[in-house]
This record gives C-alpha cells, structure tokens and sequence, in this order.
C-alpha cells in the first residue's frame, strides 16, 4: 500500500515526547496511515483497536501506574521507550487523562486516531494542553491521486505558487487532463481512487455517505431529527461556492437560525464540508461576516446532487489550495468578488476559461486590499501569464 504525504511530515515528529494526533473524515486512511508508522517502529509497541471493547478494557483501571505497568509486561518491554498505538480514540474518552499522565511520568510515546474533529477538538484542547501534535489527514490531493495510480512520484506539497506557473507546460496539461476530470468526478477517497469500475466507484461513494449518517451522527450527536440535517446538506449542494444566508436556510428548513449554525458546525467539525469566512484584516469582522460552502470531496458532492461546471471546479480548487493554509474570500459589496486568498497573501480567481480580462480584474481587485500577488487558476488551457492549471496544484 502506498504511503500518504503526511507519512513523511509526521515521522519528524516520531522522537518527540508529545503524543501524535491523526484526524480528519471517516476512510480516508487515517488507519492505513498508522499501520505503516507502526511498521516503521523498531521499538518496543503495541496496538490497540477501540472499537473493540475487550481493547478498551485494557485502560479501564484507576490506577494510570497499573496501567503503564500492564503496557510494559503487553510489550515486554526492559525500558520506558514503548510506542503506543490507539486507534479510535473517541470511544474512550478517559483516555486523553491517561496519556497525559503518561506522558508528564514515563516515557511513553502515544500515536492515536479519531474520526471526529467535532469531539476531538473538544476533547483535547484542556486536557492534552501542549502534549500532542494535531494532524489533519484529508482525502488525497490530485498529486496523491496521481502517485496512488503510478502517474507520478511520491512528493510534498510545493506552496510556490510562482514555481508552479514556471514548470506547467501544455503537453502535461493534456497528459494529465483525463485523469483531473476523474478527480473532480470521483474525489479522493483512497477507496475509490483505486477501484477502477465506475459503477463501483459511485457504489463506494455512496457507502461512504451512509456510513457518515449511521455512525458520525447517531455516535457523537443528540440530533433528534437525521431528516433534517439530510435536507440541509441538500438545500447547501446548489449554494455550493456561494455565500451562505443562514436566515434563508432556516425559513427553507422550518427551523431557527441557531439550529442552521449548530448543524453547520456539526458538519464542518467532521470536515463533511468547509466554511470559508470573508476576507479582512480585523479577525472579528472576518468571523461575523457571511461566509460560503465547499464541500471536503467533489465525489460526495456528486453522489448528494449536481451542481454546474463552475462550481464543482471552484469545490476541486478550494480543496486544493486549502492544503496549504487558510483560506478567505473578499466580496466588494456583491460587485466584485476574489475567489480564494490563501494566508491573508495571495489572490485566486477560479474560471473555466481564464482570460485577460479576468487577469487584469484580479491584480488590480487584490492591490486594492493590500494583496501583492495574485493568480488566475483555468480549467481550459490559455497562455496567460500568472495563470496556474490544477493538475499541477
């Protein structure tokens, strides 16, 4: 099984006493991932499943001595140095007291998974406080995509959007046009990246949205009605790349406003979609601003409805760029709009077909607001400089 990106950038942190989180949505890998670090470890480890209650009963003891001492006898281990695996974290949550314990008195190294940034972000915050090293592990990027299907090399992530501009030539843009078509069809669950059968692919897809509902939501929530939320998702597919009316949605969903915002939360938290606030200079007036939808994989996104052209490019794009930071958007009283600004410093206007205009628009748009660089980002081929293709994103 090949190896995701972030398997490179998390064995950095492999020596350090701080536990390594690993999140991000369900099947996406996290597991895989963590297999393959635990094969890389030499030392002295040990696996353990939560979702399998005899692998919990393991840390159901008052004592975190007795529980150190269990893990050292399980590992036969002579020293401290033991690498603790725990898959599933959010099922048990005493145990983020009991790596914290460990961590202050032995030296135990823990590596743990959770599906669910919703809890997790709950879950850690006070009680692992400067203890843990948080990763986010997404569906796979279209260079992922690319390596998973041997069409590329394993790589990092290249956030020189200027470098980028420099190496694209047309003959990789046309060889690697049907497979970035595949991409934004299909998305990047490892799953369905490998299955070659489209039928099955769809088939995939769709279990991974039943699944979304019958464990996400019916473990970690008190929502009452699941109906409601499902007409949610479905009332945000059309408003896909738009900014969200929060008092619309309720009138829509018979519900009040607190309710839209709790849902949306909800789904962000376990990076169902993506929430991308209004760009501004002031951290409040960006969070109390409008902000507009994009959902975390365009193959879910197909599964649940369609939306046109444009906006399932612009959901494939703002995944992408989201890889290498925070995103805003800037809306100039609804009269001119930037569609992404990554870090506060750099502008992307999303087209099908980029065009002069569109260039000139954009520089000049993001030098209004401090911007210094700016890029247009074109599904179809064009030869306009500062424009970037996104199969080489």
């Amino acid at each position: 099984m090949k190896k995701r990106f972030l398997f490179n950038t998390i064995k950095k942190y492999i020596d350090h006493k701080n536990a390594l989180v690993i999140t991000g949505m369900r099947q996406v890998g996290k597991t895989t991932l963590m297999k393959q670090i635990f094969d890389e470890i030499t030392a002295p480890k040990l696996w353990f499943d939560f979702d399998n209650p005899l692998d919990m009963l393991f840390f159901e003891e008052i004592d975190y001595n007795k529980i150190f001492q269990k893990l050292k006898n399980q590992a036969k281990a002579t020293g401290d140095r033991i690498f603790v695996f725990i898959d599933e974290i959010q099922n048990l949550p005493e145990i983020t007291k009991i790596i914290k314990f460990h961590i202050d008195h032995y030296n135990l190294k823990y590596i743990v998974s959770g599906s669910y940034n919703y809890y997790l972000k709950n879950l850690f915050p006070e009680s692992l406080s400067g203890r843990k090293f948080l990763f986010i592990l997404p569906p796979l990027s279209f260079q992922e995509y690319l390596y998973f299907n041997d069409k590329a090399q394993p790589g990092d992530l290249i956030p020189d959007f200027k470098e980028i501009v420099i190496n694209q030539n047309r003959t990789g843009f046309e060889q690697r046009s049907l497979d970035y078509n595949n991409y934004i069809e299909f998305g990047g669950f490892p799953e369905v990246v490998l299955t070659k059968d489209v039928e099955i692919k769809k088939a995939v897809l769709k279990n991974i949205f039943a699944s979304f509902f019958e464990k996400d939501i019916k473990i970690l929530t008190d929502i009452k009605d699941v109906r409601e939320l499902r007409d949610l998702i479905l009332l945000l597919v059309p408003r896909t790349g738009n900014i969200l009316d929060i008092t619309k949605l309720a009138s829509e969903l018979g519900v009040n406003r607190v309710k839209i915002y709790n849902y949306l939360e909800f789904l962000e938290g376990v990076f169902f979609l993506q929430l991308i606030p209004k760009f501004s200079r002031s951290i409040d007036r960006s969070i109390a601003g409008g902000k507009k939808v994009y959902f975390a994989d365009t193959g879910i996104l197909n599964v649940i409805g369609k939306v046109n052209d444009g906006q399932l490019f612009e959901n494939a794009v703002a995944n992408q760029i989201k890889l290498y930071g925070n995103l805003s958007f800037y809306n100039q009283r609804n009269t001119a709009e930037i569609d992404f600004i990554l870090n506060n410093e750099t502008a992307f206007e999303v087209k099908l077909t980029a065009t002069e205009k569109n260039l000139i628009r954009t520089k000049q748009l993001a030098e209004k607001i401090g911007i210094k660089q700016s890029f247009l980002i074109s599904r179809n081929y064009c030869n306009l400089e500062n424009t970037i293709f996104p199969m080489f994103i």
